[in-house]
């Protein structure tokens, strides 16, 4: 989940595929695998700017998910504090 993660935090403004692949800290084999896996489901989107680059940008889907991801990673961190403080 923290690759993907990665992959939406960085798209949330727009970025480039070589931008989110370097700072998701991917290989191209592994980039393209999510990558590719999050644009079928709809969770980033490829946006055409006004000087003709190309970008992508977390949809509100993607936002979603993301916010469901933190909430979980919240969860679990308490959890795991909380059995250290038990043990």
């Amino acid at each position: 989940m923290e690759v993907v993660a990665d992959i939406l935090t960085e798209a949330l403004y727009g970025a480039n595929k070589t931008r989110i692949m370097y700072r998701a800290n991917l290989n191209f084999l592994r980039f393209h695998r999510y990558f590719s896996e999050l644009l079928d489901k709809g969770f980033i989107v490829r946006e055409n700017t006004s000087d003709g680059r190309v970008v992508y940008r977390t949809t509100d889907k993607g936002k979603r998910f993301l916010k469901i991801i933190s909430n979980a990673e919240e969860i679990i961190s308490s959890r795991l504090e909380l059995s250290n403080f038990i043990c």
